[in-house]
């Protein structure tokens, strides 16, 4: 559940704890779990963002150490701290510009150059010093052996109760092409382990005059393909302008990566079997309905190319 602190509280916390004024507060696009909103630190602009775990704020820390550069901007976390015994505070450097998906429809199509430019970036960053496959922690170890392991931990019945969930709102039945699909594709992807932002191409990507200024919130980044943050774009182009128009620009622009049609949609319907277990766990029955009907596309993508 997202906090529901007032500004001028987390601003007076904050205030205390690094003993400085804040200054001119602003709202800004928010996250999904966390409060966030833009603040003046001395001559610095910020952002102080407010989430219940620290976890987060600290592998963001960990990126922008390890992976930002002038050509992959990661704003810079100056101080994390405790607001009170359950949420914490995180401030970073503020990035200029606006997100992907507050982007007016008109101005999209310059800046899907650039955008490419970054995921082409992040595919080659170094991952020396870490380990692993999948989500990775705020010391850059990975969760899974393998990437096969990762694709096909969304089966694992510790990890995911599918079972509780088709007594309830998600009909078991309606899942099982998805993940007969997912078991004859997750063989055919390669194990690549390379840098993936894990929730890129629109409210996480920030852009001015063109230019890409900044990629934030890396609390889904993993360890893997790089085309999973491309399956991403596609999986939902059909819900946000911003990521038709990348679509539409890999598919016209990167024939190298729509080719891996196979991986594309093993990687596609992962990522929506992940959306579907956790909008029926919350009760979000518009996105649910959104996600199971999908990856229907998707799957019978996959009926028709190989019918």
């Amino acid at each position: 559940m997202k906090p529901q602190f007032s500004p001028q509280a987390i601003m007076t916390t904050v205030s205390r704890k690094l003993n400085c004024e804040l200054s001119k507060w602003e709202p800004v696009s928010e996250g999904e779990e966390s409060q966030a909103f833009a603040v003046s630190i001395g001559e610095n602009e910020c952002i102080i963002r407010v989430n219940r775990s620290a976890n987060d704020f600290y592998k963001d820390a960990f990126c922008s150490r390890q992976f930002a550069s002038s050509d992959l901007l990661i704003p810079e976390i100056i101080h994390i701290g405790a607001l009170d015994v359950e949420y914490t505070y995180c401030v970073s450097r503020r990035a200029q510009g606006v997100t992907l998906q507050d982007l007016p429809s008109s101005e999209l199509p310059y800046v899907v150059r650039s955008v490419m430019q970054v995921m082409e970036v992040m595919a080659n960053a170094n991952c020396d010093g870490t380990t692993g496959f999948g989500p990775f922690d705020e010391h850059g170890v990975g969760r899974f052996a393998s990437w096969h392991d990762f694709i096909m931990s969304i089966t694992d019945s510790t990890r995911y109760n599918w079972d509780a969930l088709s007594e309830g709102v998600v009909d078991s039945n309606r899942l099982a092409p998805y993940f007969k699909a997912l078991e004859a594709f997750a063989p055919r992807c390669p194990e690549i382990r390379k840098l993936v932002h894990g929730d890129f191409g629109s409210n996480n990507v920030l852009t001015y005059g063109a230019r890409i200024t900044g990629v934030i919130d890396w609390s889904e980044a993993l360890f893997g393909d790089p085309l999973y943050d491309v399956a991403n774009i596609f999986f939902w182009r059909t819900w946000l302008d911003c990521m038709e128009v990348q679509a539409q620009f890999i598919e016209e622009q990167h024939r190298e990566l729509t080719g891996r049609t196979e991986e594309l949609r093993c990687y596609q319907l992962r990522i929506g079997l992940y959306l579907i277990f956790q909008s029926a766990s919350a009760g979000d029955t518009e996105m649910l309905e959104w996600a199971l009907k999908r990856c229907d596309a998707i799957v019978g993508d996959e009926v028709k190319h190989n019918g």
